[in-house]
C-alpha cells in the first residue's frame, strides 16, 4: 500500500496518515532531497544563481512538507508513538541539514556565485537569498576542517534530541498534575465557569468534586480568584516545579547540557558565545546591544514596578492583613485591586467575548485593513475534530490561503499559543503557491451551559496569533525560505503584537464584543475601563518580561561551563528584577520552552524589541484612523507580504517613512 506522505498532496491528508508512515516517509524524502542536492553539485555548467541558489531553494520540499505535518502534530496532538518517532527522526534531520551545509562542492558553487554578485543584476529578493544562503553556510560550518565538521555534526545531533526530551518532559509534567477538591467551601471566590469546567473534568475522570490542572484555562482562574491562599500556593508551586522535581522528567541536566552544547557549537564556529552567534543575524546585532536595551527598559520601568508592588502590598494588608506578598498572591490581589480601581474584572467582561464572535471580529479587522475575507469550509481534512478550517480570499476574489484554528486544551497538546504552517507560500513556474497556516491556542472550553467565553487576555492572545497568521497568509515572495514569518526573529513579533492594539479600541470592540445571550454591544463604560486599565500594573508586567529576557541572555551570552547549580544561577540572573520572595523548590528554566525548545534562545528580548516597533507603527495607524485602508495597504505591501526578502529596518522605514521612535512604547505603557 502506498505511503500517503510520499504522494503529491496539497492539503495535509491527516485522516489517511498512520503513525507508521512517518519513519519510512522521512527516510525516503531525505534520500530524494540528497539526490536533488547531488544534481546541483554534479552539474558541469558554471555555477549561476539559477542552477545553484534557485535549485537549492526549491530542493527538499517534500521533506519540508512531511516535517511540517509531523512536528505540528508533535506539538498539538502527540502521543507516545509520535514522541518515539521524533526521538529517532530528529538526529536524522540534523545529519541531513549538516550534509547540506558541510557539502564542499555545493558551498564552492554558492561561493562562486556570491563572489560575482555585483555583476549579476539580481532582484532585491535574489540578492537577499544569495547573501543569506552564503552566510548560512559560513555561519554553520562550511569553512571548518574535517575534524571540526564531525564535531559540529555530533553537537547538532545531540542538541536535536535534548531539545525534544526537554519539551516532552514539560508536557508530561504539565499533564500529570491534578488538584482534586471535594470540599465546596475550599472553592470560594471561583467563578461559575471555572467551577463548571473543573466539575466536568472530574466527571470525565470518574472522580467526585472538582479537578484543576496546570492548563492555563484551569490554572489562571484558580490563581486569580480562589480565596483559599493555601490552595493557591499549592497550585502555583506545582506550576513552578514542572520538570524541576526529582523524577525521570527533571530537565535540570538537560538545560545545562543544551546551553553547554550551544556554547561549544558557537566557539567551534568562531563566536564568543551562543548569543554572539544568534544575534549576528538579528536587528539587535550583538549581546551588548540587547543587554543595553533590556537594562535601559529596566531602569525606566523598575521605579513604577516598585511603586505598584507597594500599592498592591498595602491593598493586601488592608484587605486581608497580609504584609508580605508571595507569588501565589500576585494575580489574586491584582484582580481585586483592579476591580476596586476600575470596577472591572474578567468575569464582568467574559460574556462579551464569546470565542466565535472574537474570531469573526479579527476577520473583520483584517477585512477593513487589508481587504481580505474568510469563508469557513467543512471539506478539509483535519487532525482533530475540534480543528476548524477557513479559505481566505483577496479583495478581487482570488484565493490567498487555507487557515486552520485549534483552540482548546487536551491531552497530547502543549500549553501556550502559537502560529505555525503546514505549507509555505512561494512562486514557481509562474504559479504562486498559497500557504496553509494554523493558529493553536489553549482557551477556555465551552461547558454544558455556556459557549467558550474568553478572558480579555485570551482575546489579545487570539489577535496576537492571528497577526502572525496574517504574516503567513499575505506572503507574496518567490522563495519559500524568505516567505511569511521567515524574518529576523526580533522583527517577527511586529505583525502579531500590533494586532493586539485593536482590542483596546472602541471602534474595533464594537465589531465583536457582544453579549453572548442578549447580543448587546459591550457598554461604553466597559470600553473606557478597558482603556483606562490597559496600563494597570504595567511596571510589574514589564519587569517580569525583562526578567525572562535577562535570564535568556544569562544562559546564552556567557560561558556556561562553570554553572553547576541551575537554581543558584537563576537566582543570580533574577537579582535585579526580583519582586516577590523566591520559592526554593521552584525554577523557571526547566520549563522555559521558548528558549530551550521554541527557537527563542538569545532571542526572548525580541518581544520587547518588537513592542517598540508595534507602538510606533500603531501610532501611525491612529494618526490616520485605525481602519484607514491606505495605512493598512502600506503595512500589507511593505511588512506582511515581503517576509524576509529585505532588511527589516528598510521595510519598516518604507512603511512608516522613518525609523521607530522608542518613546512611543514608554508613552503607551505609561512609563514616561
Amino acid at each position: 500500500m502506498q505511503n500517503i506522505l510520499l504522494t503529491t498532496f496539497d492539503e495535509a491528508p491527516f485522516s489517511k496518515i498512520n503513525n507508521s508512515d512517518f519513519e519510512p516517509a522521512f527516510d525516503e524524502a531525505i534520500k530524494l532531497a540528497k539526490t536533488e542536492i547531488e544534481e546541483i553539485t554534479v552539474n558541469t555548467e558554471s555555477p549561476t544563481f539559477e542552477n545553484t541558489l534557485e535549485r537549492l531553494s526549491f530542493s527538499g520540499m517534500q521533506l519540508d512538507r512531511i516535517s511540517s505535518v509531523f512536528f505540528n502534530l508533535h506539538s498539538a496532538e502527540t502521543n507516545d508513538e509520535i514522541q518515539q518517532i521524533a526521538q529517532k527522526t530528529a538526529p536524522k534531520l540534523s545529519a541531513f541539514n549538516n550534509d547540506i551545509i558541510l557539502n564542499e562542492k555545493l558551498f564552492e558553487r554558492i561561493k562562486n556565485v556570491y563572489e560575482q554578485r555585483e555583476k549579476l543584476n539580481l532582484t532585491a529578493e535574489q540578492q537577499t537569498l544569495l547573501k543569506k544562503t552564503y552566510r548560512n553556510f559560513v555561519r554553520n560550518g562550511a569553512l571548518l576542517n574535517e575534524t571540526d565538521k564531525q564535531k559540529l555534526r555530533e553537537i547538532d545531533a545531540e542538541l536535536a534530541v535534548e531539545s525534544l526530551k526537554f519539551a516532552e518532559n514539560v508536557l508530561t509534567e504539565t499533564q500529570a498534575y491534578r488538584l482534586h477538591i471535594t470540599d465546596e467551601k475550599q472553592l470560594k471566590g471561583l467563578p461559575e465557569g471555572a467551577l463548571e469546567a473543573a466539575e466536568q473534568l472530574a466527571r470525565a475522570e470518574s472522580k467526585d468534586g472538582w479537578l484543576f490542572t496546570l492548563d492555563y484555562p484551569s490554572y489562571l482562574p484558580f490563581v486569580t480568584y480562589a480565596e483559599n491562599r493555601e490552595l493557591r500556593e499549592k497550585i502555583v508551586c506545582a506550576n513552578g516545579r514542572k520538570a524541576f522535581q526529582q523524577n525521570q522528567h527533571n530537565n535540570e541536566k538537560i538545560v545545562l547540557k543544551i546551553v553547554q552544547l550551544r556554547h561549544q557549537r558557537a566557539n567551534l564556529l568562531g563566536y564568543k558565545t551562543h548569543a554572539d552567534f544568534v544575534l549576528e543575524e538579528r536587528m539587535a546585532e550583538n549581546p551588548e546591544n540587547v543587554q543595553r536595551f533590556l537594562n535601559e527598559l529596566l531602569e525606566k520601568s523598575k521605579p513604577a514596578a516598585e511603586k505598584e508592588l507597594k500599592e498592591l502590598t498595602d491593598f493586601a494588608q488592608q484587605t486581608d492583613g497580609i504584609s508580605q506578598l508571595q507569588k501565589w498572591d500576585s494575580s489574586y490581589y491584582a484582580e481585586k485591586l483592579k476591580k476596586q480601581k476600575f470596577q472591572l474584572d474578567d468575569e464582568l467582561l467574559k460574556p462579551y467575548f464569546e470565542l466565535n464572535n472574537v474570531l469573526n471580529g479579527a476577520f473583520e479587522v483584517a477585512r477593513r485593513l487589508y481587504g481580505i475575507t474568510f469563508k469557513q469550509v467543512n471539506n478539509v481534512d483535519v487532525y482533530h475534530s475540534e480543528v476548524q478550517t477557513y479559505r481566505v480570499y483577496d479583495e478581487d476574489g482570488s484565493y490567498l490561503a487555507l487557515f486552520y484554528t485549534d483552540f482548546f486544551p487536551r491531552k497530547g497538546k502543549r500549553n501556550g499559543a502559537w502560529m505555525t504552517s503546514f505549507k509555505s507560500q512561494y512562486t514557481k513556474n509562474g504559479i504562486n503557491e498559497r500557504p496553509h497556516v494554523s493558529i493553536v491556542c489553549n482557551f477556555t472550553r465551552p461547558t454544558t451551559t455556556k459557549p467558550s467565553l474568553l478572558t480579555f487576555n485570551e482575546v489579545t492572545t487570539l489577535f496576537h496569533e492571528f497577526g502572525h497568521a496574517l504574516h503567513g497568509m499575505l506572503a507574496d515572495t518567490v522563495y519559500p525560505s524568505l516567505s511569511g514569518t521567515s524574518v529576523y526573529w526580533d522583527f517577527v513579533e511586529l505583525p502579531s503584537q500590533i494586532m493586539e492594539n485593536w482590542c483596546y479600541e472602541e471602534e474595533a470592540l464594537k465589531l465583536f464584543a457582544k453579549h453572548y445571550q442578549t447580543e448587546e454591544i459591550i457598554p461604553m463604560e466597559y470600553v473606557n475601563k478597558i482603556k483606562e486599565s490597559a496600563n494597570f500594573l504595567e511596571g510589574l508586567a514589564t519587569v517580569r518580561q525583562l526578567s525572562f529576557g535577562l535570564l535568556d541572555m544569562g544562559w546564552h551570552a556567557q560561558n556556561p561551563s562553570e554553572i553547576s547549580d541551575l537554581k543558584t544561577f537563576e537566582n543570580r540572573q533574577f537579582a535585579s528584577t526580583q519582586m516577590y520572595p523566591d520559592v526554593k523548590d521552584n525554577a523557571m528554566s526547566p520549563s522555559f520552552s521558548h528558549i530551550f525548545n521554541g527557537g527563542y534562545s538569545a532571542g526572548y528580548y525580541s518581544y520587547k524589541w518588537a513592542e517598540v516597533l508595534d507602538a510606533d507603527a500603531f501610532a501611525f495607524f491612529k494618526e490616520n484612523g485605525i481602519f484607514d485602508r491606505q495605512t493598512g495597504q502600506l503595512f500589507r505591501d511593505h511588512i506582511l507580504s515581503k517576509g524576509g526578502t529585505e532588511n527589516p529596518m528598510e521595510l519598516y522605514k518604507r512603511f512608516r517613512g522613518q525609523e521607530p521612535n522608542p518613546e512611543a512604547l514608554l508613552e503607551r505603557a505609561g512609563l514616561v
